[in-house]
């Protein structure tokens, strides 16, 4: 019953986030296979991991950016499941990696440096928010971090879950300045 209710919550989460106010619509991969960048100058694509056949069972992606005029690609990130991508403009790409049933993290990818990939999951908030509400994401064993805008130098972010704490759930709308690497957290669900 978990399993269906995660994956109805998953479909909901990510319909909502094709409706957000990105340059681009956020598209589910591996089912997407690829996905252009607004100008057309970089692809994000889907590579599926190759295992050898005694290692271990599941299905594991990789996302790949592509300079489509130089043909260099560099792999992001390798994941589990679905991840939910958008472009915020030409030079960043917002992922959503659902990781399982029980949680969920944001990444921030820079498309024209190496620069590592800002990650945003539930050890990391720990450390970002205020010491009252750490219980919230310490004690409940269902916490999804979703990115669902980035603009200028603030990411957008759902942060959800429930469990022992909270069996009946909690929910904040989060503000992540990039420059300064802080949070800031309301109670309740982002606007649509």
């Amino acid at each position: 019953m978990n399993h269906w209710r995660f994956l109805l919550g998953t479909s909901a989460v990510v319909a909502i986030l094709t409706v957000q106010s990105f340059a681009q619509p956020f598209v589910v991969f591996p089912k997407a296979g690829q996905l252009v960048s607004p100008d057309g100058r970089f692809l994000v694509r889907n590579a599926e991991s190759e295992r050898a056949t005694s290692d271990f069972v599941g299905t594991f992606h990789s996302l790949w950016l592509v300079d489509q005029s130089s043909g260099r690609a560099r792999k992001l990130c390798d994941y589990v499941g679905v991840a939910a991508v958008a472009w915020s403009d030409n030079d960043f790409l917002v992922v959503t990696q659902y990781l399982s049933k029980r949680t969920s993290r944001a990444l921030i990818f820079p498309a024209t440096s190496s620069q590592d990939a800002i990650m945003l999951d539930q050890p990391t908030l720990v450390q970002l928010i205020p010491p009252e509400r750490r219980e919230f994401l310490r004690d409940n064993d269902h916490v999804f971090v979703e990115a669902w805008r980035l603009e200028g130098d603030t990411l957008f972010l759902s942060v959800w879950g429930y469990g022992q704490h909270d069996p009946k759930g909690f929910s904040w709308r989060c503000n992540y300045a990039l420059q300064e690497g802080t949070l800031s957290c309301t109670d309740g669900r982002n606007p649509h």
